[in-house]
């Protein structure tokens, strides 16, 4: 099954407009999962890779409008929310493992609900995004490209569960390059709210396996 057994029962706001909850996740050793709801200001809720939460929670959020995906190994509780809320479901054009048909596929460059912008980020895996939100303060959802644990910098994925991790480090470049960020928001870990683009370049710098030279400041 693809939804862990924990339940959360609360929202965390990361920065206006875009709220997570946590949960110790049974499917990976106890290992924390984070999800994300970003909310309009018309009310509208986007949830971004959901992870199992009482509805009350969300729906004192706004209305569940639609779910976004940002990899087939993420659908985590999306199917029984879709039905719930009659909210559809947007996945990556090529997305693998998914137990039910998406309701909507995307690639990059496509507009997302809750103005939601996917971006390639191959490396763990072929079809996977990371989503980027401009609005209010850059916020990028990075997926599984890296792990943050409570302090500290981020760290790559042990490349046994990757399956290129070159291209992991390669999509953690072209972000630098391309992508305004200060917030990041992890799928496992706890968020870092300023210097993004920084913290970047640093998980790069400080990558043990060193795959690939870091980028220019």
């Amino acid at each position: 099954m693809s939804e862990p057994k924990e339940r959360a029962h609360e929202t965390l706001q990361v920065v206006p407009g875009v709220h997570r909850w946590s949960i110790s996740d049974d499917r990976i050793g106890g290992e924390p999962s984070e999800a994300y709801a970003v909310v309009a200001d018309d009310g509208a809720v986007t949830l971004i890779d959901p992870l199992p939460i009482d509805e009350k929670a969300l729906r004192k959020l706004g209305r569940v409008e639609a779910i976004v995906l940002t990899a087939g190994n993420h659908q985590r509780s999306a199917w029984r929310f879709r039905k719930r809320f009659q909210a559809p479901v947007w996945a990556p054009e090529g997305a693998q493992g998914l137990e039910e048909k998406p309701d909507a596929t995307y690639t990059a460059g496509d507009s997302l609900p809750g103005g939601l912008m996917p971006f390639h980020t191959p490396g763990p895996t072929e079809a996977m995004y990371a989503l980027w939100l401009e609005r209010p303060r850059s916020v990028i959802f990075l997926s599984d490209l890296l792990t943050h644990e409570r302090t500290g910098t981020p760290r790559f994925v042990d490349s046994v569960w990757q399956d290129q991790p070159e291209r992991t480090r390669s999509s953690i470049a072209r972000i630098i390059r391309h992508l305004p960020v200060e917030v990041l928001c992890f799928a496992h870990g706890r968020p870092i709210l300023r210097n993004g683009l920084a913290v970047l370049r640093r998980a790069l710098e400080e990558d043990p396996e060193h795959l690939i030279p870091p980028p220019p400041p």
